[in-house]
């Protein structure tokens, strides 16, 4: 039986079979009689509450000397929901249909989900005041949840864990890795850790910026006149972020957005051969207290996926909830949360370049992988990024050929990739912001590369 159909059965088995919905349940733990899933919250700071979701695969194999791996998946955002975005409209083993998705990473390993920082998604805090600020703080707490989780549980133990992020997830993985260093280093926390992967991610506000203008005219969306004006916005930017100006440069941000839609037509920011009225979650949100904007990408995950039909707000909010039966009774799911953007701004577009160098410096697996099509977070800006690395293996790295990638049933060229040591990069092409979306196949064979699963070839899909 496939993972997803194994999944779908256990799902309706245990509806309606849990019903609470107090703080105090909340902070338990629960899950199916088979132990294919679980769930639960951590309060991770005192009246800070983090949910999380864990799905183990059905095609586990336990060769003897490679472990089974367990990918912990980092929404961006910031403020989106890992446990309904990336869980049932990208990676997860249901759609928002809660038919069973084909290309589920389940098949190369177990799948753990959050709904991270606190206030996103069923994630809450019982005082406005407990939203996190920075990067780190937002690291701290996912460090707590993993001592939480792993330090009494011998299973988890024995799986590497991956962490797999994207958009804005890249900047929670790269100082959450570097806090896992740590806490393993010191013995605060207990587990094997496998490395990162940045998708699509936000490591760099200035590098994407200044792709943004370059990259649009090279393919017909602004003309010259269009492009200067970027190109002035961006000089903005970067002089703000110099300054450490970060909450003016994420406002700057905001109006250099405002000018790329207006100068292109509203290109989408998401996969730049697509209008906004093509994609409809690319028009913005203004936000209540300033001129910040924001993209809710639930919408655009669901016009991705023809099969899916459902709306993933009536379903967390609906079935989901109640087969979960610990939500409290005051806590919505949001697919997006503005608070938690908001608390977020002064540290939105701060680089996280040297965290990457010091992950890399230690001997942590780094991988990136970017989408063809994207603008919010062009490869034209990644490549600029990355060749900023003061990383003593990069001159090396960047004097590599690339090796082409395909999928088995396909002889046409799906991507490329270049290694070098323990640093990885994956260009993804036809695929836009969401590659596990955008290119399924090519995003399977990838994780199974880096995670090194042992998963046979019959349990896997392209």
């Amino acid at each position: 039986m496939a993972v997803a159909s194994l999944l779908l059965l256990s799902f309706l088995l245990l509806f309606a079979s849990i019903s609470s919905n107090s703080v105090t349940a909340a902070r338990r733990l629960v899950g199916t009689a088979d132990g294919s899933e679980s769930w639960g919250y951590v309060e991770v700071r005192p009246k800070a509450h983090m949910f999380w979701w864990l799905y183990r695969s059905p095609n586990r194999v336990d060769n003897g000397s490679t472990p089974w791996p367990t990918v912990l998946w980092l929404q961006g955002g910031p403020g989106a929901s890992g446990v309904g975005i990336g869980n049932f409209q990208e990676v997860g083993p249901l759609d928002t249909d809660l038919k069973p998705r084909n290309s589920t990473w389940l098949q190369k390993v177990d799948l753990l989900f959050v709904d991270n920082p606190v206030g996103t998604g069923y994630s809450f805090v019982e005082d406005n005041t407990l939203f996190v600020k920075t990067d780190e703080e937002a690291a701290a707490d996912l460090t707590a949840l993993l001592i939480a989780l792993y330090n009494k549980n011998t299973a988890l133990q024995k799986s590497p864990l991956f962490l797999v992020a994207e958009s804005y997830g890249g900047k929670y993985a790269v100082t959450l890795g570097l806090s896992i260093v740590k806490a393993v280093k010191s013995g605060e926390l207990n587990l094997k850790f496998g490395g990162i992967a940045c998708g699509n991610s936000w490591i760099s506000a200035e590098d994407f910026v200044f792709a943004w203008g370059p990259l649009l005219r090279d393919v017909s969306r602004l003309d010259s006149n269009g492009e200067a004006k970027s190109n002035s916005l961006a000089e903005k930017i970067k002089q703000q972020i110099a300054n450490g100006q970060y909450e003016d440069a994420t406002n700057t941000w905001s109006q250099l957005e405002d000018a790329i839609l207006t100068n292109s037509n509203n290109v989408d920011f998401y996969n730049f051969l697509l209008d906004s009225a093509d994609d409809p979650v690319s028009a913005t949100t203004l936000m209540s207290s300033d001129t910040i904007r924001m993209r809710k990408y639930a919408r655009y995950l669901s016009s991705k996926a023809s099969s899916s039909t459902g709306s993933v707000d009536d379903l967390m909010n609906g079935m989901i909830r109640k087969k979960l039966g610990i939500i409290p009774k005051d806590v919505s799911w949001g697919g997006q949360s503005d608070q938690v953007f908001t608390a977020l701004a002064g540290d939105f577009m701060k680089p996280r370049i040297d965290e990457v160098d010091q992950l890399l410096s230690l001997g942590v697996n780094v991988t990136i992988y970017s989408g063809q099509l994207d603008l919010i977070c062009a490869t034209k800006g990644t490549e600029a990024w990355v060749e900023k690395l003061k990383w003593a293996g990069l001159p090396n790295f960047m004097k590599l050929e690339r090796t082409p990638l395909y999928c088995e049933t396909d002889g046409s060229t799906k991507g490329f990739v270049r290694s070098y040591q323990n640093f990885h990069f994956y260009w993804i092409l036809g695929a836009g912001h969401f590659v596990p979306v955008d290119n399924s196949c090519l995003a399977l064979k990838m994780l199974g590369e880096i995670t090194q699963s042992p998963a046979t070839p019959a349990s896997s899909s392209s």
